[in-house]
């Protein structure tokens, strides 16, 4: 199986406005199913008319909302940090996960090689 590549986000501009960015992120997040629906009503507690509109950019979420997705969406705040122009941020969290999978990995390393030792 290949390795899973990642969303590729588009620049400032090329989102547009926050409601486009969010329905961006939660489209590429979860699609546009029923399913998608249920998940975001589940994360934020809003009504399924006000997620589908999120859903289409015909609005965007409000404060409250908008905490709540980014909670469970990392899409979400990736888009947001491109509109702020923070891209640096994301950088910065990217290292960091990569630095945390390979201290797993490190580890596991370590467990198949005592493992070895001992046979």
């Amino acid at each position: 199986m290949p390795p899973k590549k990642g969303i590729v986000y588009p620049g400032a501009h090329e989102l547009g406005s926050f409601s486009r960015a969010v329905a961006f992120a939660l489209k590429s997040e979860l699609g546009s199913t029923h399913q998608a629906v249920k998940t975001i009503r589940k994360w934020t507690g809003a009504g399924e008319r006000t997620v589908k509109n999120w859903l289409a950019a015909t609005s965007g979420p409000s404060g409250d909302h908008l905490i709540r997705l980014i909670r469970n969406s990392d899409e979400v705040l990736t888009v947001l940090l491109i509109l702020a122009r923070r891209e640096h941020l994301i950088a910065a969290q990217k290292l960091t996960d990569a630095r945390n999978k390979l201290e797993e990995t490190v580890k596991q390393i370590d467990a198949l090689i005592g493992c070895n030792e001992m046979a």
